[in-house]
């Protein structure tokens, strides 16, 4: 900071020249802002000694400790430590904002998939999965998502007359599955349920079944006659995982099927 300004306090309205700086103000601050700047000599002078400064903080703002007195004490630099470690936080902080906004986004895209067809914004930078690259579009159907995993496993229930096929594949997560479901009749609510090796039950996915059923070759409309295939997805891995169920909501079995 300049030798006039040493000692001279700062007006509150003054301090949102650092935001400026950083560019995190949206339009309207940034506008209202702009008026202000074009009277006060003070904000002007700050602005022009905090030019440039946004990739040095956003460095500091990922060290551990970053927005500590110790940090803004280490420079050397203009502005004033004072300033320095309000800015740090601010760059940490829109850091952490757009960590959360790609989880949010993660979270979508995982929605989405078990839910039906998608085009999702692929997150993250990829994975040891083969994931996508950032800013990479995926689109599928829970049929091709079905289709594109090799690991399948089937069984029929004689009673029920219910056919399922499971598709598994590994993740660093857990296990993304794949349903293909024949032979059922509605109108049911329907889940599919991953029971481990422990006797641990989890849900992978659920829906409901129209009165003319799925996978029924003589059924009454064309829909009825095709398959009904569903996504999901467990948090444990494959091998802790013993043996699938289709139940409907009373809790009655409709098939099992052995992982």
């Amino acid at each position: 900071m300049s030798g006039s300004m040493m000692g001279s306090p700062v007006p509150n309205e003054h301090e949102t020249v650092g935001a400026y700086a950083l560019g995190i103000l949206d339009d309207a601050e940034a506008t209202a802002f702009e008026a202000h700047l074009a009277t006060c000599e003070w904000c002007a002078q700050q602005l022009d000694e905090l030019a440039g400064m946004e990739p040095m903080l956003a460095a500091l703002a990922d060290l551990p400790g970053s927005g500590t007195p110790a940090i803004g004490e280490s420079l050397s630099a203009k502005p004033s430590p004072r300033i320095v470690n309000k800015l740090v936080d601010e760059v940490a902080e829109r850091r952490a904002q757009k960590r959360r906004r790609s989880f949010y986004m993660v979270a979508a895209a995982a929605a989405l998939i078990i839910g039906g067809p998608f085009v999702a914004m692929a997150a993250s930078g990829g994975d040891s999965d083969g994931g996508a690259k950032q800013g990479q579009v995926l689109a599928a159907t829970p049929k091709e998502l079905f289709d594109s995993m090799s690991d399948k496993v089937s069984a029929t229930d004689s009673s029920t007359g219910v056919s399922a096929t499971v598709a598994m594949q590994e993740k660093n997560w857990g296990t993304s599955l794949g349903l293909e479901l024949k032979g059922v009749k509605g109108p049911l609510k329907c889940s599919l349920i991953a029971v481990g090796t422990n006797g641990e039950r989890w849900t992978a996915s659920t829906w409901s079944v129209g009165k003319w059923g799925y996978g029924i070759p003589n059924g009454k409309t064309a829909e009825s006659k095709q398959p009904l295939y569903i996504g999901g997805a467990v948090a444990p891995a494959q091998n802790e995982i013993d043996h699938f169920e289709v139940v409907d909501s009373d809790g009655n079995k409709l098939v099992q099927v052995a992982a």
